[in-house]
């Protein structure tokens, strides 16, 4: 007996992951594997773009090389290069002087991963959802989000593809001498460069490139507004049909040659020790990764408490102006939206230490230092009936960068618009995403009907552009009207008893008053 336990171990292994098929993507052959328990192929680590490393750093991705032989694409990809949120109490705060932790993940980073149902290839194209992964521009990887969840959810009849992209200053360092002689906003153009990857290739996997849905959560729903926008809302050929949006992150986006770039770009310039050199972003092209990844981690741990520095600009090119601007102008790609938000959006990013002594007014103007005192008063008044001044410092963060921005994506979209809340105490930032990517995540509210109602409005939405076209019948969400009909949401909670609370409301016409408000000192806080 016992001289058999290894050889079943063997099987057993072998029975779990089999090969699947090898797909061919013009500069390589890759073969990922299949799970035999759930059914689904699997292909990590496939490289859409060269290493951005050498002479590619801070430029913009290029294809990658040709690869000789069936590439193994088994193994999850390493992380993009890392860094933190901002813990500074003033903003900015240039001076800090943080010590650098060790590097964990690596510079060349630019992969995806790809799922699809079944053990062969799909022989009619399945929809596509491309997910963005979130946590501010500086963290997060593709490897975190197990995109079999959803092909699950949707009951097979799902492609789905996950992506990486350059973090930080490595994808988001921005200044006059970078539009010169690099690529701005490098992170939103490597997403830009696996889009194309997807339509091109993603027909080889069993994917329909004319039903493509981009989705992403906080910075990866920002990476989404971010699309909605791009190119004036012209993109040509377009890249995807609908966009989904969980918690939109819209920080201050400045102009790429404004003071506050040109300030992080000094710093940058300055700690990785290329001061004194005769062209400064030739000597961080050259400087050694630890040093760049000690000034990533420097620079962004002294922002505002909460906060992300190395965020997208206006570029002029891919970002043409101001995000709030375009929406307002309807100039958007994209056919439907649906639009997804926390209740508590804002809780995750204030320190809470702070309580007894934080003023409204005060941190207003600490986050948006351009707001002005008048501005941050009547920012102040909007939020008094918040209560405590922690509580109105929360709101002012969720609402002014999380919540509004979805209303003014909503907005652009008159035609195809949905709104959601996600309000299951305690409806704070990211707890969502356990009701949708589950594997390894343990939901806040562990009810079936509930589960498969909230997660299935997702893939529902992205299979037809309606989430009352429902794929599992065990939804019981009730009819979705679209937003712009009264202001329509479908609110998703728990009753006091624990059973699902989903039902449809009309948003209020007190926050509509104070989205209002930040839309129109859009151009004090840089959105």
């Amino acid at each position: 007996m016992r001289a058999t336990l290894p050889l079943l171990a063997l099987l057993s292994l072998a029975v779990a992951q089999a090969p699947a098929p090898v797909v061919d993507v013009g500069n390589a052959q890759y073969q990922g594997t299949v799970n035999a328990k759930n059914n689904i192929s699997t292909y990590f680590g496939i490289r859409y773009a060269a290493a951005p490393v050498g002479d590619l750093r801070f430029r913009a991705p290029q294809s990658p090389p040709a690869l000789a032989g069936v590439q193994q694409a088994t193994t999850k990809p390493p992380l993009c290069l890392q860094a933190s949120s901002g813990r500074s109490p003033t903003n900015p705060n240039p001076k800090s002087s943080l010590s650098a932790r060790a590097v964990q993940a690596h510079e060349d980073c630019l992969f995806l991963n790809v799922h699809f149902p079944g053990s062969t290839i799909p022989t009619c194209r399945l929809p596509v959802i491309v997910w963005i992964h979130g946590d501010g521009y500086v963290a997060g990887s593709a490897s975190s989000f197990n995109g079999g969840d959803l092909i699950i959810r949707a009951k097979n009849s799902v492609v789905v593809v996950v992506i990486q992209y350059r973090l930080g200053i490595f994808g988001f360092l921005a200044g006059s001498k970078v539009k010169a002689n690099g690529a701005l906003n490098a992170g939103l153009l490597d997403q830009e460069f696996a889009l194309k990857w997807v339509q091109q290739h993603i027909s080889k996997f069993g994917g329909d490139p004319d039903r493509v849905t981009i989705w992403g959560e906080s910075a990866g729903a920002g990476s989404v507004l971010q699309h909605v926008v791009a190119r004036n809302g012209s993109t040509n050929p377009p890249l995807f049909r609908a966009a989904i949006s969980s918690s939109s992150f819209l920080p201050s986006q400045h102009p790429f040659d404004g003071a506050v770039p040109e300030r992080i770009f000094s710093q940058v310039v300055s700690q990785a020790g290329c001061g004194g050199a005769p062209d400064a972003l030739s000597c961080l092209r050259t400087a050694n990764v630890s040093k760049l990844q000690a000034a990533n981690t420097q620079v962004n741990r002294a922002g505002f408490f909460g906060t992300f520095v190395t965020v997208p600009v206006v570029d002029g090119d891919f970002i043409t102006q101001r995000p709030t601007v375009a929406l307002r102008q309807r100039r958007v790609n994209g056919e439907a939206l649906l639009a997804m938000t926390n209740t508590h959006e804002g809780n995750a990013f204030v320190n809470p230490s702070t309580a007894a002594t934080v003023k409204a007014a005060n941190y207003a103007l600490r986050l948006f230092p351009d707001l002005g005192t008048a501005n941050a008063a009547a920012a102040a008044r909007l939020y008094a009936p918040f209560g405590s001044p922690i509580n109105q410092v929360n709101a002012i963060m969720g609402e002014s960068i999380f919540v509004c921005p979805s209303y003014f994506m909503l907005d652009a979209f008159p035609a195809a618009s949905f709104k959601g809340e996600f309000a299951v105490p305690n409806g704070s930032h990211a707890e969502d995403i356990a009701f949708y990517f589950p594997s390894g995540r343990t939901p806040a509210f562990k009810n079936l009907p509930f589960v498969i109602s909230f997660a299935g409005a997702f893939v529902d939405f992205a299979t037809s552009l309606d989430p009352n076209e429902k794929i599992d019948n065990g939804n019981i969400t009730p009819l979705w009207s679209k937003y712009l009909v009264e202001h329509s949401e479908m609110l998703f909670n728990r009753t006091a008893n624990g059973r699902p609370g989903i039902r449809a409301i009309t948003t209020s016409a007190a926050l509509l008053q104070r989205c209002a408000f930040w839309e129109s000192v859009g151009h004090l806080t840089a959105q």
